[in-house]
């Protein structure tokens, strides 16, 4: 008897810096969303597409959820809004401790979901027992619709019995994406994001957050790839820290990007990085479409 296919979407929502770049990246075995530290890594919605020859489940990382302060974070929100629209199954991803989302309207959203909820306990590596049965108690009566799955997104723990059950719970239907293809964003949008990543990791304070990164060029030959990107700031100030003395600090983030993007497309890469003032590109809507937000 031929197994019928099944596809669908399955998003994942929750705070910021719960693990849902960590868990995505897990799924797809590919390091797609970066992860720091800092709240508001993830500034898009990806994709993450694992394949089978009967299935094809369709991963998507959203950013964490915030009240929004400026128009980005307002566009942000949106990409997380349009999670909810489309998913077959919702992963709701929660820490030991957490005791629910920053917006009410999201977690009322999840609480009347007529979708399956998956509520995803992370990080239970750092738990004992006893607070652990706690937080599967107090989850359940908070959302009798879900169903709770205590994990380890960094320790891989139980993430095999999660994609399982989301394989049980999703519709039948044809692939949406090719088989051969494992995320919807083209390969530009990695290296603005393994750049974004090195700066998050290498500034403090409000710099990380005052940066975008667009590559103008990307030429890919049989054994080299030449890219050329820059990273956007909002004040002349700015622009000197992210350069540093004598263009020290430029340059650290460059050589961290480069082994990043080598092992991500296996072949040698140079990269020129360059630093440009975009004022308040942030609150402007125009500049935000630019650069991917905003629809």
């Amino acid at each position: 008897m031929v197994k019928k296919h099944k596809s669908g979407f399955v998003n994942i929502i929750g705070n910021p810096n719960v693990g849902k770049s960590t868990l995505m990246n897990a799924f797809v075995g590919e390091k797609l969303s970066i992860i720091t530290s800092k709240a508001q890594t993830t500034r898009h919605r990806i994709f993450g597409i694992v394949n089978g020859d009967d299935f094809q489940v369709v991963f998507s990382d959203t950013p964490g959820i915030i009240k929004p302060a400026y128009a980005l974070q307002s566009s942000m929100m949106d990409f997380v809004k349009s999670a909810f629209e489309d998913a077959d199954v919702l992963l709701y991803m929660v820490e030991i401790g957490e005791k629910g989302l920053k917006d009410e309207v999201f977690f009322k959203k999840i609480q009347n979901s007529k979708i399956p909820v998956l509520l995803l306990l992370n990080k239970i590596d750092t738990s004992e027992q006893a607070a652990l049965e706690e937080q599967v108690q107090h989850w359940q009566n908070l959302l009798p619709n879900a169903e709770v799955h205590p994990i380890s997104a960094l320790e891989n723990f139980n993430l095999e019995e999660v994609f399982g059950r989301i394989l049980e719970l999703l519709p039948e239907g044809p692939a949406y994406y090719p088989k051969d293809q494992f995320t919807d964003k083209p390969e530009r949008f990695f290296v603005n994001e393994t750049i974004r990543e090195k700066i998050l990791l290498n500034y403090k304070k409000e710099i990380p957050y005052a940066v975008e990164v667009e590559t103008e060029e990307f030429l890919e030959d049989d054994d080299i790839i030449r890219i050329r990107s820059v990273i956007m700031v909002e004040r002349d100030t700015q622009k000197g820290i992210i350069i540093g003395h004598k263009g020290a600090a430029l340059k650290k983030v460059g050589v961290a990007a480069r082994k990043d993007l080598e092992k991500f497309f296996g072949k040698q890469v140079h990269i020129e990085l360059y630093v440009k003032v975009n004022k308040n590109w942030r609150s402007n809507s125009n500049q935000l479409k630019r650069f991917g937000y905003n629809g």
